[in-house]
C-alpha cells in the first residue's frame, strides 16, 4: 500500500494531487503538507478516490519534516514547494529514510543561482541509505529530459545540437502575472543567460538574445534565450552534445512591466530597510502580484514545450522536433489549474508513479535522463499530455 508525503499547496500541488486520486490502483493514501493547512484542506477536499490526509509543516525545518514523517510513514516524499527548501526536505528524508523527488533543482535564498552540485553532492549518501532520489520530475526540466532520452535512444547515435523551446501562448487577461511563484519565475527571467557550446558555457546579458520562432498551433512567438537547470544535467549525460540551449517566450507587454519593476528596484533579492524593517522587494512585490493559483479560470490559449534536435543517425544527419500542446481551458476543467500547473504537476505524478510501480528505483540522486524513458513517454499520453514528433524538417536554427 502506497503512502505519498506532498509538500507544498500551490497550483503544482493541485494538479498533482488530483492526478495522483485518478491513479487510485497506485496511491492508496497522500497527505498534502505546507506552511497553511488551509490550503491543503482545500486540495484535500477536491480530490476524489483515494484518502487525502493534511498537514502544516515549516519545510525549512528537519526537525518538524522528522515530525511529520514518523506520524505519516511515507514510502515517498513528493517535494513540490519552493526550491529553496529542497535541502532540508533531503536532509530530513536521509534521517528518516525514505525516498525523495522534486521538479525544481535548488537554489540559495541570498543568491539567483541554478545548478545541480547542491543536490548531486548527496548521491553518495542517498546510494548508502539505498534510497532514491529523482530531481526534476517536472515538464521543464523533467518531460524535456526524458524527451531528450528518448530521441537518443529510438532516433539517434549521436545527439550534436539540442534547443529546449518553451511557449506560452495563452492569455490571463492580467495586465501582469506570473504562472508560478513570482519570487522564483522573475529571479530566474532576471538573471544573465547561459548555453552550452564546444565544451564551453557562454554567458549572455539577460535575454538579450532573441529570435521568431514558430510553435505549433500558435504561430510565431518572440522567443528568448536563458539559462535553465536542465542544460546541465544533461549535457552532463549525453556527451556527443555540441550545443544545448534554451528558449521562452514573452510578450513585450510582460517585458515592459518586468523591465520597470526592476528599474525601480522591486526584483531586488537583497534586504532593504522599511520603517526600520528589513524587507526583500521580490517578496513584497509577490504579495501583490496575482496569485498563480488563481489565473486558470480565466485562461485562453495553449502552452507548447519541446525539444529540437539535430544529429547522426546511420551515419546521416537527422533533425527530430518532440512536443507537447496543452491547453489552458482543458487543464482547467480537468483539475482547475492553468497549463503551466498541469504540465508540471502531472509529470510529478508520473515521477513518483514511475518509482512506487519500481521502474524508476535504485539508490542514488538521479536526473529523468538517467532513466528509461519509454514508460513514462507511455504516461503521458495516457495522463493527458500526449505528445507529437516531427522528422527532418526545418527546425528555424543554424546549425
Amino acid at each position: 500500500m502506497s503512502r505519498v508525503l506532498v509538500i507544498g499547496a500551490g497550483g503544482v500541488s493541485t494538479v498533482a494531487v488530483k492526478k495522483m486520486a485518478m491513479n487510485a490502483d497506485v496511491f492508496i493514501t497522500v497527505m498534502v503538507a505546507s506552511r497553511t493547512k488551509s490550503k491543503c484542506d482545500r486540495i484535500a477536499a477536491d480530490s476524489k478516490n483515494i484518502t487525502v490526509q493534511t498537514a502544516q509543516v515549516d519545510a525549512d525545518k528537519v526537525d518538524e519534516l522528522l515530525k511529520l514523517f514518523e506520524a505519516f510513514k511515507p514510502e515517498l516524499v513528493v517535494n513540490l514547494a519552493l526550491p529553496y527548501q529542497d535541502l532540508s526536505v533531503m536532509d530530513a528524508c536521509l534521517a528518516y529514510g525514505v525516498s525523495y523527488l522534486d521538479t525544481a533543482n535548488y537554489e540559495p535564498l541570498d543568491e539567483a543561482k541554478y545548478e545541480y552540485s547542491w543536490q548531486w553532492a548527496y548521491k553518495d549518501r542517498f546510494e548508502k541509505a539505498g534510497l532514491t532520489a529523482i530531481l526534476g520530475s517536472g515538464f521543464d526540466p523533467g518531460v524535456t529530459s526524458v524527451f531528450t532520452a528518448y530521441a537518443a535512444k529510438h532516433h539517434f547515435d549521436e545527439i550534436h545540437y539540442l534547443d529546449i523551446v518553451d511557449c506560452n501562448g495563452g492569455d490571463h487577461h492580467k495586465a501582469f502575472a506570473t504562472n508560478f511563484n513570482p519570487e522564483i519565475n522573475i529571479r530566474e527571467i532576471t538573471q544573465k543567460g547561459k548555453y552550452y557550446e564546444d565544451g564551453k558555457w557562454m554567458e549572455t546579458e539577460p535575454l538579450s538574445v532573441h529570435k521568431s520562432l514558430t510553435y505549433p498551433a500558435i504561430g510565431a512567438r518572440e522567443s528568448y534565450l536563458m539559462y535553465h537547470e536542465e542544460l546541465e544535467s544533461l549535457v552532463k549525460n549525453f556527451s556527443t552534445l555540441r550545443r544545448a540551449r534554451f528558449w521562452m517566450t514573452f510578450g513585450r507587454e510582460y517585458l515592459t512591466h518586468l523591465r520597470v519593476m526592476q528599474n525601480i528596484g522591486m526584483t531586488g533579492i537583497k534586504p532593504v530597510l522599511y520603517e526600520g524593517m528589513e524587507i526583500i522587494p521580490i517578496r513584497f512585490l509577490k504579495t501583490v502580484l496575482p496569485d498563480p493559483g488563481t489565473l486558470g479560470e480565466d485562461y485562453t490559449g495553449e502552452t507548447s514545450i519541446g525539444c529540437r534536435i539535430r544529429g547522426l543517425k546511420d551515419g546521416k544527419e537527422r533533425t527530430y522536433y518532440v512536443y507537447n500542446n496543452c491547453s489552458h481551458r482543458e487543464a482547467y476543467k480537468e483539475t482547475g489549474a492553468q497549463a503551466v500547473s498541469y504540465t508540471t504537476g502531472v509529470p510529478a505524478m508520473i515521477g513518483a508513479k514511475m518509482f512506487l510501480k519500481g521502474i524508476w528505483k535504485k539508490p542514488g540522486v538521479w536526473n529523468l535522463e538517467e532513466f528509461d524513458p519509454d514508460p513514462f513517454m507511455k504516461e503521458l499520453n495516457k495522463q493527458g499530455l500526449s505528445w507529437n514528433e516531427v522528422f527532418n524538417e526545418d527546425l528555424e536554427f543554424e546549425k
